[in-house]
């Protein structure tokens, strides 16, 4: 099953420690949705949520989500009491914590390079910028990067 997109960039907003100075952007929301969309497909074989990840000049965009939060600016994103969070299942769960530590400890400016660098942007981006990164492609590339 997947879940709706804004429940996920809600849950990764969510587990950002704002009390104690942790921020996050619209920038750096959009590498952070992609990288646990590429994971999710590459470990359970579907996608985490039905929208597409485009390739966009800074990197992948989820363009539903960045249209959401775009009035936040480059500033910090912050949600309300009763904004809905993902509630996923605990191999999901296990997997999003995993993920969500590897990579929200970089900047945004440093998720959209290391994204640069990554197969499923490149391609698409050289053949149709803001093209869609097919889930083929994310799939092929993000099983290279699962370590066992």
């Amino acid at each position: 099953m997947s879940y709706p997109v804004l429940h996920i960039a809600n849950k990764i907003i969510a587990n950002t420690d704002s009390e104690h100075g942790e921020l996050i952007s619209n920038l750096k929301l959009q590498k952070l949705l992609y990288y646990m969309q590429g994971f999710h497909i590459a470990i359970f074989g579907k996608p985490l949520f039905s929208e597409n990840v485009e390739a966009w000049q800074y990197g992948p965009v989820v363009r539903e989500m960045y249209d959401h939060f775009k009035n936040f600016g480059a500033g910090s994103i912050t949600l309300n009491e009763d904004d809905p969070v993902a509630k996923l299942n605990a191999e999901e769960e296990e997997l999003f914590t995993e993920v969500f530590l590897e990579y929200n400890q970089f900047s945004a400016i440093k998720l959209m390079n290391m994204t640069h660098e990554e197969h499923p942007w490149r391609k698409t981006f050289n053949e149709n910028p803001q093209g869609v990164i097919s889930v083929e492609l994310l799939n092929g590339y993000f099983k290279t990067q699962i370590v066992e």
